[in-house]
């Protein structure tokens, strides 16, 4: 089903779903019911940090033993299938109408979770991404979907208060202390950024061990951000989950 080259939507005939291109009478952000339907959405999850669990509400071992600097994570999805793919075409292969379409669902996400009590960030800010990847793959997928984002729930961004100083390695297989090893001194709050007393949101597009969360939001909360959340579009599970 999502194997078809996707097009943009303005380039699609009206009422046909982006991920399947089958006509729809109804659809949501441009996805069929069906599509939606099939999307891994995240049920139970640590009420923290989006670790998928078996039942809601529960904080994980893991923040259980060591809290995490930033106040809590929204995504919608475990990082499985389909919205790996998607994720992957988006980010690797510069299909960036697939990017839209996942931010344009996250931002519905947030706002039923606004409309329920969560509350509304003050400011979005990306996770910088390294010089050498952003050369390499020509934009920050963080930043697009911070763009997206602020658009949606008309929350500004501020793209250039955060900056990667050092590049790390690449982050994906490695393991969370590996990780947070890596990312000691990796990020510079520019002295400009205004967070002070402010609810600041981090975007980015898969949280895996948090690491990067976790830095970047210690960072904040020592310049005197009130709050920092985590937004991005998927969660991964434990290894071998």
């Amino acid at each position: 089903m999502f194997q078809r080259l996707l097009l943009p939507a303005w380039l699609k005939p009206a009422n046909h779903c982006l991920l399947c291109d089958e006509h729809s009478e109804h659809s949501i952000s441009g996805i069929c019911t069906a599509c939606e339907l099939e999307l891994p959405w995240l049920g139970g999850q640590c009420a923290a940090c989006a670790l998928p669990l078996p039942v809601d509400g529960l904080v994980c071992g893991s923040c259980l033993k060591r809290p995490p600097a930033f106040d809590r994570v929204i995504a919608p999805w475990r990082y499985a299938f389909p919205v790996d793919t998607l994720i992957t075409r988006f980010k690797h292969q510069g299909k960036l109408p697939l990017g839209h379409l996942l931010a344009e669902l996250l931002a519905q996400h947030i706002q039923h979770g606004m409309n329920d009590g969560l509350s509304k960030p003050d400011l979005l800010l990306p996770v910088p991404l390294a010089g050498k990847r952003l050369r390499q793959r020509g934009f920050n997928q963080a930043e697009l979907i911070c763009q997206w984002l602020s658009t949606a729930l008309e929350v500004p961004v501020q793209k250039r208060w955060l900056i990667r100083q050092i590049d790390t390695p690449a982050q994906q297989q490695l393991d969370a202390k590996t990780r947070r090893r890596n990312l000691r001194s990796a990020f510079q709050l520019m002295t400009n950024a205004e967070v002070k007393n402010r609810h600041i949101a981090l975007v980015d597009d898969v949280l895996t061990t948090g690491a990067t969360a976790e830095m970047l939001a210690r960072l904040l909360k020592r310049a005197g951000a009130a709050q920092v959340d985590v937004y991005c579009l998927a969660r991964t599970p434990r290894p071998g989950e």
